[in-house]
C-alpha cells in the first residue's frame, strides 16, 4: 500500500512524499518539520525519532522500547546511517527524485520496510535526518511482536550489511578502509580460531601452551581488532552529510536546457 502511494505521488508530480501510519500515534501538525529540511536542500529523507524526548518514552511499552533499541543498532550497522535512531518509525518524508533512484521493486513489504528503505537510501548516498517527535500510545496493540521478528530481522540486516560492504568498499570504491576490513577480518579470525584450538588441545592434554603459541594467537587477534576498529571509525565518519536531490535537479535542468 505504501509503495502504491509512493508511485501514485510520482505520477502526480509531487515533490516531497510524506508517510504517516494510520494508528493515531503520529501528529500531522509535524509535517512541516519533516518537509522543510528536504525543501531547503538539507536532507533527502527525514524520519521520526521517538527517543529524543526521554519523558515521552514512559508511554512506550518496555518490550517495544528494548526491541527498538536492539533494532536500531542492527539498522545502524546494516544501513551505515550511524547518526539515526528509531529505524522502524513510520513517520517519514522523502524527495520524489530520490525515491526514483531507489530500486523499489525489491523493497520489503512487511515490518522490515522502513529499515530496508534506509539500506536502499544508503546505496544512493542519500542524506537522512531524524525529526524529534513524541511517542504517543493509547490502548491500541501493535501487531509487531518483537521476539518473533528479531531472528528474521537479524538475517535481513546481515545480508544488507554484506551487500553494503561489498558495494561501498570493493565495487564502487577501494580505499585504506577496504584494506583494513580485509586484513582485520582475516587476522582477528585467524587469531581467535587458532587461539581457541590451541587452548582446547592443551586443556585436553593438561599442558600449558608455550609463549610462542600464545603470541601467535594474541598478536594477530590484537592487530586484527585494531584494524577493524579503524575501519569502523572510517565507516561512521562516512555517513552521507549532503543531500543528493539538488544535484539531481540540476542535472535534469541541464538536460532540459
Amino acid at each position: 500500500a505504501v509503495l502504491t502511494g509512493y508511485r501514485q505521488a510520482l505520477k502526480d508530480d509531487m515533490t516531497v512524499i510524506v508517510k504517516l501510519d494510520g494508528d493515531g500515534q503520529m501528529n500531522p501538525a509535524l509535517i512541516d518539520k519533516f518537509v522543510d529540511p528536504i525543501i531547503n536542500g538539507d536532507a533527502d529523507y527525514t524520519k521520526g525519532n521517538r527517543f529524543y524526548q526521554l519523558q515521552s518514552l514512559k508511554q512506550m511499552p518496555k518490550s517495544r522500547l528494548i526491541g527498538n533499541m536492539l533494532l536500531t543498532f542492527l539498522s545502524k550497522v546494516s544501513s551505515g546511517y550511524w547518526n539515526v535512531f528509531d529505524p522502524t518509525n513510520g513517520y517519514t518524508a522523502i524527495h520524489s527524485l530520490v525515491f526514483e533512484q531507489l530500486y523499489s521493486e525489491g523493497l520489503s513489504t512487511d515490518f522490515f520496510f522502513e529499515s530496508d528503505m534506509l539500506c536502499r537510501l544508503g546505496e544512493v548516498r542519500a542524506c537522512v535526518k531524524d525529526i524529534p517527535m513524541d511517542a504517543r500510545y493509547g490502548d491500541e496493540r501493535s501487531s509487531l511482536v518483537v521476539y518473533k521478528v528479531i531472528v528474521p530481522f537479524f538475517y535481513r540486516h546481515w545480508t544488507r550489511l554484506l551487500r553494503r560492504l561489498l558495494d561501498n568498499y570493493f565495487l564502487r570504491d577501494f580505499s585504506a578502509a577496504s584494506i583494513a576490513l580485509v586484513f582485520g577480518t582475516a587476522l582477528s579470525g585467524f587469531g581467535f580460531i587458532f587461539g581457541v584450538y590451541q587452548w582446547y588441545s592443551h586443556f585436553l592434554r593438561s599442558e600449558y601452551a608455550s609463549v610462542g603459541t600464545v603470541m601467535l594467537a594474541a598478536v594477530p587477534l590484537i592487530i586484527g581488532i585494531q584494524l577493524l576498529l579503524s575501519f569502523l571509525n572510517y565507516d561512521i565518519s562516512n555517513v552521507p552529510q549532503h543531500a543528493v536531490h539538488p544535484k539531481i535537479v540540476n542535472d535534469i535542468d541541464s538536460q532540459k536546457n
